[in-house]
Protein backbone atom coordinates (compact mmCIF):
# COMPACT_ATOMS: atom_id res chain seq x y z
CA UNK A 1 0.00 0.00 0.00
CA UNK A 2 1.30 3.26 -0.97
CA UNK A 3 0.56 6.93 -0.43
CA UNK A 4 0.82 9.94 -1.54
CA UNK A 5 1.50 11.95 1.43
CA UNK A 6 5.66 11.71 2.64
CA UNK A 7 6.55 12.42 5.59
CA UNK A 8 9.69 13.36 7.03
CA UNK A 9 10.49 10.43 9.31
CA UNK A 10 8.73 6.71 9.39
CA UNK A 11 7.65 6.20 5.53
CA UNK A 12 8.33 2.54 6.16
CA UNK A 13 5.95 2.13 9.03
CA UNK A 14 3.00 4.35 7.38
CA UNK A 15 2.90 1.06 4.95
CA UNK A 16 1.96 -1.03 7.56
CA UNK A 17 -1.07 0.96 9.28
CA UNK A 18 -3.54 -1.06 7.89
CA UNK A 19 -2.11 -3.72 9.64
CA UNK A 20 -0.65 -4.03 13.25
CA UNK A 21 2.48 -5.80 13.13
CA UNK A 22 4.93 -7.17 15.90
CA UNK A 23 9.11 -7.10 14.28
CA UNK A 24 11.22 -8.25 16.53
CA UNK A 25 14.78 -8.42 16.52
CA UNK A 26 17.60 -9.80 14.41
CA UNK A 27 18.72 -12.13 17.09
CA UNK A 28 15.21 -13.19 18.21
CA UNK A 29 14.70 -13.86 14.50
CA UNK A 30 17.72 -16.55 14.88
CA UNK A 31 16.31 -17.95 17.92
CA UNK A 32 13.10 -19.08 16.04
CA UNK A 33 15.33 -20.09 12.99
CA UNK A 34 17.13 -22.51 15.61
CA UNK A 35 13.90 -23.85 16.71
CA UNK A 36 12.98 -25.03 12.86
CA UNK A 37 16.67 -26.28 12.54
CA UNK A 38 17.74 -23.44 9.96
CA UNK A 39 21.10 -23.06 9.42
CA UNK A 40 21.95 -18.99 10.62
CA UNK A 41 24.56 -17.29 11.88
CA UNK A 42 25.61 -17.93 15.59
CA UNK A 43 26.19 -15.18 18.15
CA UNK A 44 24.86 -13.71 21.74
CA UNK A 45 23.44 -10.66 22.55
CA UNK A 46 25.24 -8.19 24.58
CA UNK A 47 24.36 -5.10 26.55
CA UNK A 48 27.31 -3.98 27.91
CA UNK A 49 30.97 -3.68 26.49
CA UNK A 50 32.20 -6.01 29.10
CA UNK A 51 29.37 -8.44 27.66
CA UNK A 52 30.43 -8.26 24.03
CA UNK A 53 34.00 -8.70 25.10
CA UNK A 54 33.09 -11.74 26.78
CA UNK A 55 30.77 -13.22 24.22
CA UNK A 56 33.68 -12.44 21.29
CA UNK A 57 35.54 -14.88 23.39
CA UNK A 58 32.66 -17.43 23.47
CA UNK A 59 31.91 -17.16 19.71
CA UNK A 60 35.82 -17.92 19.05
CA UNK A 61 35.73 -21.10 21.22
CA UNK A 62 32.31 -22.17 20.91
CA UNK A 63 31.95 -21.54 16.78
CA UNK A 64 35.95 -21.58 15.98
CA UNK A 65 34.99 -18.27 14.76
CA UNK A 66 38.52 -16.03 14.39
CA UNK A 67 36.89 -13.11 13.45
CA UNK A 68 33.78 -11.57 14.42
CA UNK A 69 30.81 -9.75 12.97
CA UNK A 70 30.22 -6.59 15.46
CA UNK A 71 26.04 -6.02 14.85
CA UNK A 72 23.86 -3.16 16.11
CA UNK A 73 19.78 -4.30 17.01
CA UNK A 74 17.81 -1.78 15.78
CA UNK A 75 14.48 -2.43 14.46
CA UNK A 76 15.53 -0.94 11.24
CA UNK A 77 17.14 -1.49 7.86
CA UNK A 78 20.28 -0.27 6.54
CA UNK A 79 22.31 -0.55 9.67
CA UNK A 80 25.55 -1.57 7.18
CA UNK A 81 25.03 2.16 5.68
CA UNK A 82 24.19 3.80 8.65
CA UNK A 83 26.25 6.88 10.45
CA UNK A 84 26.03 7.15 14.34
CA UNK A 85 25.37 11.24 15.79
CA UNK A 86 29.05 11.36 16.54
CA UNK A 87 29.78 10.68 13.20
CA UNK A 88 31.45 6.93 13.40
CA UNK A 89 30.17 5.21 10.25
CA UNK A 90 28.41 1.32 10.13
CA UNK A 91 26.28 -0.37 12.14
CA UNK A 92 27.56 -3.15 11.28
CA UNK A 93 31.40 -4.27 11.62
CA UNK A 94 33.91 -6.82 10.83
CA UNK A 95 36.40 -7.57 13.57
CA UNK A 96 39.35 -9.25 13.60
CA UNK A 97 40.19 -9.64 17.52
CA UNK A 98 38.40 -9.35 20.79
CA UNK A 99 40.19 -5.82 21.61
CA UNK A 100 38.59 -4.74 18.24
CA UNK A 101 35.11 -5.71 19.36
CA UNK A 102 35.56 -3.88 22.66
CA UNK A 103 36.57 -0.57 20.75
CA UNK A 104 33.63 -0.90 18.33
CA UNK A 105 31.04 -1.56 21.13
CA UNK A 106 32.43 1.42 22.73
CA UNK A 107 31.29 3.31 19.07
CA UNK A 108 27.97 1.78 19.33
CA UNK A 109 26.49 1.43 22.71
CA UNK A 110 24.31 4.15 23.55
CA UNK A 111 24.66 6.41 20.64
CA UNK A 112 21.80 7.05 18.23
CA UNK A 113 22.60 5.18 14.55
CA UNK A 114 20.85 6.85 11.87
CA UNK A 115 19.68 4.70 8.64
CA UNK A 116 17.44 5.47 5.62
CA UNK A 117 14.51 3.88 7.85
CA UNK A 118 14.97 5.66 11.25
CA UNK A 119 14.26 9.65 10.08
CA UNK A 120 16.84 12.00 11.05
CA UNK A 121 17.33 11.36 14.82
CA UNK A 122 18.18 7.31 14.49
CA UNK A 123 17.51 4.98 17.06
CA UNK A 124 19.53 4.38 20.71
CA UNK A 125 21.48 1.00 20.09
CA UNK A 126 21.08 -0.31 23.69
CA UNK A 127 22.40 -4.48 22.46
CA UNK A 128 24.92 -5.40 19.87
CA UNK A 129 25.06 -9.36 18.35
CA UNK A 130 28.19 -10.68 18.53
CA UNK A 131 28.15 -13.25 15.62
CA UNK A 132 30.79 -15.59 14.25
CA UNK A 133 32.59 -14.54 11.00
CA UNK A 134 31.22 -16.49 7.69
CA UNK A 135 33.07 -16.79 4.94
CA UNK A 136 31.42 -16.72 1.80
CA UNK A 137 31.18 -15.06 -2.41
CA UNK A 138 27.70 -15.58 -3.17
CA UNK A 139 24.84 -13.39 -1.73
CA UNK A 140 20.73 -13.95 -2.44
CA UNK A 141 17.79 -12.49 -1.39
CA UNK A 142 14.68 -14.73 0.07
CA UNK A 143 11.44 -13.26 1.70
CA UNK A 144 8.55 -14.44 2.09
CA UNK A 145 5.27 -12.22 1.60
CA UNK A 146 1.54 -12.12 1.79
CA UNK A 147 0.57 -11.00 -1.36
CA UNK A 148 -2.95 -9.02 -2.01
CA UNK A 149 -2.40 -9.33 -6.14
CA UNK A 150 -2.09 -13.17 -5.74
CA UNK A 151 -4.51 -13.91 -2.81
CA UNK A 152 -1.24 -16.14 -1.13
CA UNK A 153 1.58 -16.26 0.47
CA UNK A 154 4.60 -15.48 -2.22
CA UNK A 155 8.21 -17.09 -2.20
CA UNK A 156 10.68 -14.31 -3.57
CA UNK A 157 14.58 -14.96 -4.55
CA UNK A 158 16.89 -12.87 -6.15
CA UNK A 159 20.28 -13.80 -7.25
CA UNK A 160 21.31 -9.81 -6.04
CA UNK A 161 21.23 -10.39 -2.20
CA UNK A 162 23.01 -8.24 0.24
CA UNK A 163 21.54 -4.88 -1.83
CA UNK A 164 18.16 -3.22 -1.37
CA UNK A 165 15.56 -4.99 -3.11
CA UNK A 166 13.41 -2.20 -4.29
CA UNK A 167 16.53 -0.81 -5.52
CA UNK A 168 16.89 -4.43 -7.34
CA UNK A 169 13.28 -4.27 -8.35
CA UNK A 170 13.10 -0.82 -9.86
CA UNK A 171 16.52 -1.53 -12.19
CA UNK A 172 16.50 -5.10 -13.03
CA UNK A 173 13.26 -7.03 -12.17
CA UNK A 174 14.31 -9.63 -13.89
CA UNK A 175 16.53 -10.32 -11.47
CA UNK A 176 13.80 -11.50 -8.76
CA UNK A 177 12.00 -14.78 -9.26
CA UNK A 178 8.60 -15.21 -7.28
CA UNK A 179 6.64 -18.24 -6.47
CA UNK A 180 2.67 -17.90 -5.71
CA UNK A 181 1.82 -20.34 -3.31
CA UNK A 182 -1.08 -22.58 -2.12
CA UNK A 183 -1.57 -22.02 1.53
CA UNK A 184 -3.28 -25.32 1.89
CA UNK A 185 -0.72 -27.31 0.56
CA UNK A 186 2.24 -25.10 1.09
CA UNK A 187 5.13 -25.18 -1.42
CA UNK A 188 6.02 -27.79 -3.86
CA UNK A 189 9.08 -28.94 -4.61
CA UNK A 190 8.96 -27.84 -8.37
CA UNK A 191 8.79 -24.18 -6.55
CA UNK A 192 11.56 -24.43 -4.33
CA UNK A 193 13.61 -26.09 -7.14
CA UNK A 194 12.85 -23.42 -9.40
CA UNK A 195 13.71 -20.77 -7.07
CA UNK A 196 16.96 -22.20 -6.03
CA UNK A 197 18.25 -22.65 -9.84
CA UNK A 198 17.59 -19.10 -10.33
CA UNK A 199 19.72 -18.40 -7.97
CA UNK A 200 22.25 -20.26 -9.45
CA UNK A 201 22.33 -23.37 -7.53
CA UNK A 202 22.45 -27.02 -8.52
CA UNK A 203 22.90 -30.64 -7.38
CA UNK A 204 23.45 -30.44 -2.91
CA UNK A 205 23.68 -26.87 -3.06
CA UNK A 206 20.53 -26.70 -4.84
CA UNK A 207 19.04 -29.41 -2.14
CA UNK A 208 19.98 -27.52 0.88
CA UNK A 209 18.61 -24.26 -0.44
CA UNK A 210 14.95 -26.47 -1.25
CA UNK A 211 15.29 -27.73 2.45
CA UNK A 212 16.15 -24.27 3.81
CA UNK A 213 13.19 -22.69 1.99
CA UNK A 214 10.71 -25.39 3.15
CA UNK A 215 11.46 -24.50 6.36
CA UNK A 216 11.66 -21.14 6.19
CA UNK A 217 7.68 -21.58 5.14
CA UNK A 218 7.01 -23.70 8.10
CA UNK A 219 8.13 -21.07 10.55
CA UNK A 220 6.46 -18.35 8.74
CA UNK A 221 2.96 -20.35 8.57
CA UNK A 222 3.27 -21.69 12.46
CA UNK A 223 3.93 -18.27 13.96
CA UNK A 224 1.45 -16.35 11.94
CA UNK A 225 4.43 -13.62 10.49
CA UNK A 226 3.30 -11.37 7.81
CA UNK A 227 6.34 -11.04 6.35
CA UNK A 228 9.49 -12.68 6.55
CA UNK A 229 13.07 -11.43 4.71
CA UNK A 230 16.47 -12.81 5.01
CA UNK A 231 18.82 -10.95 3.21
CA UNK A 232 21.36 -12.39 2.82
CA UNK A 233 21.35 -15.78 2.42
CA UNK A 234 25.09 -17.25 1.68
CA UNK A 235 26.44 -20.05 0.01
CA UNK A 236 29.44 -20.19 2.27
CA UNK A 237 32.94 -21.60 1.55
CA UNK A 238 32.19 -24.68 3.35
CA UNK A 239 29.42 -25.39 0.72
CA UNK A 240 26.86 -24.51 3.46
CA UNK A 241 23.54 -22.47 2.74
CA UNK A 242 23.23 -19.98 5.72
CA UNK A 243 21.09 -17.21 7.02
CA UNK A 244 22.87 -14.60 7.42
CA UNK A 245 20.76 -11.33 8.44
CA UNK A 246 16.80 -12.04 9.05
CA UNK A 247 14.05 -9.88 9.44
CA UNK A 248 10.47 -11.40 11.03
CA UNK A 249 7.32 -9.73 11.07
CA UNK A 250 3.73 -11.00 12.66
CA UNK A 251 0.23 -10.68 12.83
CA UNK A 252 -0.81 -8.85 16.06
CA UNK A 253 -4.06 -10.55 15.71
CA UNK A 254 -2.17 -13.41 16.70
CA UNK A 255 -0.76 -12.61 19.64
CA UNK A 256 -2.90 -14.67 21.84
CA UNK A 257 -1.19 -18.04 19.71
CA UNK A 258 2.28 -17.14 20.27
CA UNK A 259 2.85 -15.07 23.92
CA UNK A 260 6.38 -16.64 23.80
CA UNK A 261 7.04 -14.90 20.44
CA UNK A 262 5.32 -11.20 21.55
CA UNK A 263 7.31 -11.47 24.63
CA UNK A 264 9.94 -10.42 22.24
CA UNK A 265 9.16 -7.34 21.48
CA UNK A 266 11.33 -4.79 22.63
CA UNK A 267 9.32 -1.32 24.30
CA UNK A 268 12.64 0.46 24.49
CA UNK A 269 12.45 1.54 20.83
CA UNK A 270 8.96 2.00 20.24
CA UNK A 271 7.34 5.63 21.09
CA UNK A 272 5.89 5.56 24.28
CA UNK A 273 2.54 6.98 22.51
CA UNK A 274 2.58 3.99 20.03
CA UNK A 275 2.84 1.41 23.21
CA UNK A 276 0.21 3.22 24.91
CA UNK A 277 -2.31 3.41 21.69
CA UNK A 278 -1.70 -0.52 21.62
CA UNK A 279 -3.27 -0.97 25.29
CA UNK A 280 -6.27 0.72 23.51
CA UNK A 281 -6.44 -1.12 20.20
CA UNK A 282 -5.35 2.20 18.07
CA UNK A 283 -3.55 2.32 15.36
CA UNK A 284 -1.18 5.27 16.12
CA UNK A 285 2.19 6.34 14.35
CA UNK A 286 3.64 9.85 15.91
CA UNK A 287 4.85 11.90 12.40
CA UNK A 288 6.75 15.52 12.61
CA UNK A 289 3.76 17.93 11.65
CA UNK A 290 1.57 19.96 14.02
CA UNK A 291 -2.28 18.91 13.09
CA UNK A 292 -2.88 16.21 15.20
CA UNK A 293 -5.17 13.89 13.41
CA UNK A 294 -8.06 11.80 14.83
CA UNK A 295 -9.66 8.87 12.35
CA UNK A 296 -11.49 5.81 11.65
CA UNK A 297 -10.18 3.76 8.69
CA UNK A 298 -6.77 3.49 7.79
CA UNK A 299 -7.70 4.52 4.19
CA UNK A 300 -9.42 7.48 5.32
CA UNK A 301 -6.62 8.21 7.72
CA UNK A 302 -3.97 8.13 4.55
CA UNK A 303 -6.17 10.79 2.54
CA UNK A 304 -6.41 13.13 5.80
CA UNK A 305 -2.69 12.83 5.77
CA UNK A 306 -2.42 13.77 2.14
CA UNK A 307 -5.48 16.51 1.94
CA UNK A 308 -3.58 18.59 5.27
CA UNK A 309 -0.17 18.41 3.05
CA UNK A 310 -2.36 19.41 0.13
CA UNK A 311 -3.12 22.91 1.99
CA UNK A 312 -0.13 23.39 3.35
CA UNK A 313 -0.10 21.81 6.89
CA UNK A 314 1.77 18.91 8.25
CA UNK A 315 0.15 15.93 9.78
CA UNK A 316 1.13 15.22 13.44
CA UNK A 317 0.64 11.70 12.90
CA UNK A 318 -1.04 8.78 11.82
CA UNK A 319 -4.36 7.49 14.08
CA UNK A 320 -7.04 5.21 13.04
CA UNK A 321 -9.74 4.52 15.95
CA UNK A 322 -11.22 1.61 13.83
CA UNK A 323 -14.55 1.08 12.79
CA UNK A 324 -16.01 0.55 16.38
CA UNK A 325 -14.25 2.83 18.65
CA UNK A 326 -15.35 3.33 22.17
CA UNK A 327 -16.20 6.81 23.91
CA UNK A 328 -13.24 5.37 26.00
CA UNK A 329 -10.92 4.65 23.01
CA UNK A 330 -11.50 8.48 21.59
CA UNK A 331 -10.56 9.98 24.78
CA UNK A 332 -7.37 8.31 24.57
CA UNK A 333 -6.70 9.33 21.30
CA UNK A 334 -7.08 12.69 22.44
CA UNK A 335 -4.87 11.92 24.85
CA UNK A 336 -2.23 10.76 23.20
CA UNK A 337 -2.41 13.09 20.21
CA UNK A 338 -2.22 16.50 22.83
CA UNK A 339 0.96 14.79 24.84
CA UNK A 340 2.79 15.71 21.53
CA UNK A 341 4.16 19.15 22.36
CA UNK A 342 3.91 19.54 18.64
CA UNK A 343 0.85 19.81 18.24
CA UNK A 344 -1.24 22.72 17.64
CA UNK A 345 -4.52 21.88 16.40
CA UNK A 346 -6.60 18.49 15.93
CA UNK A 347 -8.51 17.69 13.08
CA UNK A 348 -11.44 15.19 13.60
CA UNK A 349 -11.91 13.17 10.20
CA UNK A 350 -15.12 11.05 10.91
CA UNK A 351 -16.96 8.74 8.20
CA UNK A 352 -19.72 7.08 9.92
CA UNK A 353 -20.51 3.56 8.95
CA UNK A 354 -20.08 0.86 11.27
CA UNK A 355 -18.78 3.69 13.28
CA UNK A 356 -21.42 6.15 15.08
CA UNK A 357 -20.22 9.94 15.47
CA UNK A 358 -22.68 10.45 18.62
CA UNK A 359 -20.01 8.31 20.05
CA UNK A 360 -16.97 9.94 18.52
CA UNK A 361 -18.36 13.30 19.86
CA UNK A 362 -19.39 12.19 23.25
CA UNK A 363 -15.12 10.98 23.61
CA UNK A 364 -14.05 14.06 22.29
CA UNK A 365 -16.09 15.96 25.09
CA UNK A 366 -15.11 13.65 27.83
CA UNK A 367 -11.44 13.95 26.84
CA UNK A 368 -11.68 18.20 26.60
CA UNK A 369 -13.02 17.75 29.95
CA UNK A 370 -10.85 15.25 31.64
CA UNK A 371 -8.35 16.72 29.43
CA UNK A 372 -6.87 20.61 29.37
CA UNK A 373 -6.76 20.70 25.38
CA UNK A 374 -5.97 24.46 24.79
CA UNK A 375 -5.62 23.88 20.88
CA UNK A 376 -8.19 24.42 18.25
CA UNK A 377 -10.40 21.10 17.25
CA UNK A 378 -11.41 21.33 13.65
CA UNK A 379 -14.35 18.05 13.85
CA UNK A 380 -16.14 16.72 10.84
CA UNK A 381 -18.58 14.20 11.07
CA UNK A 382 -20.45 12.74 8.17
CA UNK A 383 -22.58 9.44 8.20
CA UNK A 384 -24.03 7.25 10.58
CA UNK A 385 -25.83 9.48 13.68
CA UNK A 386 -23.50 12.75 12.46
CA UNK A 387 -26.17 14.85 12.93
CA UNK A 388 -26.77 13.62 17.01
CA UNK A 389 -22.89 13.78 16.79
CA UNK A 390 -22.86 17.73 15.36
CA UNK A 391 -26.05 18.32 17.96
CA UNK A 392 -23.64 17.29 21.08
CA UNK A 393 -20.77 19.56 20.26
CA UNK A 394 -22.91 22.57 19.27
CA UNK A 395 -24.64 21.77 22.69
CA UNK A 396 -21.88 21.68 24.82
CA UNK A 397 -20.67 25.11 25.14
CA UNK A 398 -17.46 23.98 24.44
CA UNK A 399 -15.91 25.62 20.44
CA UNK A 400 -15.01 23.37 18.02
CA UNK A 401 -14.59 24.39 14.70
CA UNK A 402 -17.04 22.30 12.20
CA UNK A 403 -16.51 21.39 8.96
CA UNK A 404 -18.95 20.16 5.85
CA UNK A 405 -16.83 17.97 4.31
CA UNK A 406 -13.06 16.89 3.94
CA UNK A 407 -11.67 19.79 1.94
CA UNK A 408 -13.00 22.34 4.29
CA UNK A 409 -11.96 20.53 7.58
CA UNK A 410 -8.32 20.49 6.23
CA UNK A 411 -8.43 23.84 5.17
CA UNK A 412 -9.87 25.21 8.24
CA UNK A 413 -7.51 23.21 10.57
CA UNK A 414 -4.37 24.55 8.87
CA UNK A 415 -5.84 28.27 8.44
CA UNK A 416 -6.88 27.65 12.62
CA UNK A 417 -2.52 27.69 13.01
CA UNK A 418 -1.46 30.09 10.60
Amino acid sequence: MQTIHQPKKKTQKLNQTSKRFLNIHEYSAKDLMKQYGIKHQRGFVAKTVEEAKSFAEKVKTEYNSKNFIVKSQILAGGRGKGVFNTGYKGGVKFTTSVNQVEEVSKEMLGNNLVTKQTGKDGVKVQKLFIAECLDFDKEYYFAIVLDRGFQAPVLIASKEGGMDIEEVAEKNPDAISKEPVDIKTGPTSEQTLRLAKSLGLNDDKAKQAQDTMSKLYKLFIETDATQLEINPLVETDQGDIVCVDGKLNFDDNAEYRHKDIFAMRDFDEEDPREVEASKYGLNYIGLDGSIGCLVNGAGLAMATMDIIKLYGGEPANFLDVGGGATTDQVREALKIITSDKNVKCILVNIFGGIMRCDIIAAGILEAVKQVDIKVPITVRLSGTKAEEGQKLLNESGMKFISATDLDDAAEKAVKSIQ
